[in-house]
């Protein structure tokens, strides 16, 4: 039982971290994708918060 436990606890934080990461890199679930969380960054003082382009 505490195996079954375990499992749905490991499933339910997996999918949480998942979405949230979603947010961050493809806007969903209300997110504001790649610019927003790089500017986000930035204005936290982390430089560069975008990739630059070649």
């Amino acid at each position: 039982m505490m195996e079954l436990g375990l499992l749905i606890l490991r499933l339910v934080v997996g999918l949480s971290f998942m979405a949230h990461g979603a947010q961050k890199l493809f806007g969903w679930f209300g997110g504001y994708g790649p610019k927003g969380t790089g500017g986000f960054m930035e204005s936290l003082g982390l430089k560069p918060a975008l990739p630059r382009r070649l």
